[in-house]
């Protein structure tokens, strides 16, 4: 994966009579207000972002020419507000999940590690040869059992921080409604001067 990040993202989006049914899911049979985005529009969403970083600004421009659809902008940004919120959540719950199974996970290696530093070596007299032999296994399996929870505990949480974030920048992007082509061609000239 690359390291290239862009300091600022603007998601282009076109409303007209031909467009506005594309972001929606065509299977979905509720009020095109409450519909579920489509899978199309969903994956352009997430190429947009691909080159997202922490710092990265994100915003939506939508490109209304006719006026008569410009009262389909409302719903459509509600709608994809929405879907990632629902994402959000869903991360969220994700990563709560993953922090309870690895502080469980190394609450029992570190009980394992009590258990066998603690009890076993007086299973053998201090002068018993084997017990040397013994305790430096029981060094080896503790610190064995301990690596992998404490491994992801430190190293293993970033990427849901990261897409967290991520999923919270989609949520609440400003959007910019454009009705002319003049317009347009403006936002795209900032665009490319802020990159």
């Amino acid at each position: 994966m690359s390291n290239f990040t862009t300091p600022k993202i603007s998601i282009y989006l076109k409303i007209d009579d031909d467009s506005i049914l594309h972001y929606f899911n065509p299977h979905d049979p509720a009020r095109l207000d409450i519909r579920q985005l489509g899978q199309d529009f969903q994956d352009y969403l997430n190429n947009s972002i691909a080159c997202a970083g922490r710092y990265t600004r994100i915003d939506y421009k939508i490109f209304c020419q006719s006026g008569s659809m410009r009262f389909m902008a409302d719903p459509l940004i509600r709608t994809i507000r929405r879907h990632f919120e629902i994402k959000k959540k869903l991360k969220q719950v994700e990563f709560r999940k993953f922090k309870k199974k690895n502080f469980i996970l190394l609450l029992i290696s570190i009980c394992i590690v009590v258990f066998c530093q603690g009890f076993l070596p007086n299973v053998f007299g201090q002068d018993h040869r084997i017990h040397s032999i013994f305790s430096n296994a029981i060094d080896v399996f503790s610190w064995v059992v301990l690596w992998k929870p404490i491994e992801r505990l430190i190293f293993y949480w970033n990427p849901f921080l990261k897409e967290i974030l991520l999923l919270t920048k989609m949520q609440t992007a400003p959007v910019n409604i454009i009705e002319s082509e003049e317009e347009l061609i403006n936002h795209h000239m900032e665009h490319y001067d802020a990159a």
